[in-house]
């Protein structure tokens, strides 16, 4: 659990001017805009910023016609894609768009179809976008973009991250770290065999001794001791 600043400081470490701007919008589709200072877990956020990562041109599109569909500016003519003649169809604008309430899910579909269908930009797959939007029949942008960064199928299209439930599972990597830990230990990976054909558990492996320049405490109390009683027996023999 960690904060956008301290994400945004690990994104730094793999690219030190790294744009916050970008970490913050992440942060966003995890969060509520009032509470960006909150904790957020590795994996939540990890999927939210592959979204807006890979998406963020088509996100700032998306968010336009959101505003304008709330608003009620959308166009009354829309071309329809699976119309080999180019036909129209007339749609009424919305006098019922709420903002808590958000946009009519289908309507707001088949303007990012046109959107994806243009291609001038890296979007997710059409049919994906559909099926999220399937689920609702008004959603909000936060909502959408939530969606979007759930979404496994969507997940697996960009074919970067694993499944949610995989996230943490790494076998090649398990067993870099088992033989870091035996390394540190001072403990050897492979057990010995003794010539009486018994297996070892264990083979400790004995470290350098390095002389310190310091003394304990009650060792230096005793040279001092007897320092001092060597001297109180010259003064007596010289007397």
């Amino acid at each position: 659990m960690l904060t956008a600043q301290e994400y945004h400081c690990l994104l730094q470490l793999l690219c030190p001017d790294f744009p916050m701007e970008l970490t913050q919008k992440a942060a966003r589709i995890v969060l509520m805009d009032d509470a960006m200072d909150c904790l957020m877990s590795f994996s939540d956020f990890l999927f939210a910023f592959q979204i807006q990562f890979y998406y963020s041109e088509f996100l700032e599109s998306v968010a336009a016609i959101y505003q304008d569909l709330l608003a009620g500016k959308n166009p009354n003519t829309v071309i329809v894609p699976t119309s080999s003649s180019g036909q129209h169809r007339q749609r009424q604008p919305p006098n019922d768009c709420n903002p808590l309430d958000g946009v009519e899910a289908s309507l707001f579909y088949q303007c990012l179809e046109s959107l994806c269908d243009r291609s001038k930009y890296s979007c997710p797959p059409s049919a994906l976008v559909k099926e999220v939007l399937s689920t609702a029949q008004r959603l909000t942008f936060s909502g959408f973009l939530t969606a979007l960064a759930k979404d496994q199928g969507i997940n697996r299209a960009l074919g970067v991250l694993p499944d949610k439930g995989d996230l943490f599972l790494d076998p090649v990597m398990d067993q870099e770290l088992e033989k870091l830990v035996a390394q540190v230990s001072g403990l050897s990976i492979s057990a010995p065999t003794t010539s009486s054909g018994d297996t070892a558990n264990f083979h400790v492996r004995n470290s350098p001794r390095i002389n310190s320049p310091w003394k304990p405490l009650h060792h230096r109390r005793k040279i001092d001791a007897e320092s001092e009683g060597s001297n109180e027996e010259t003064d007596s023999s010289e007397n």
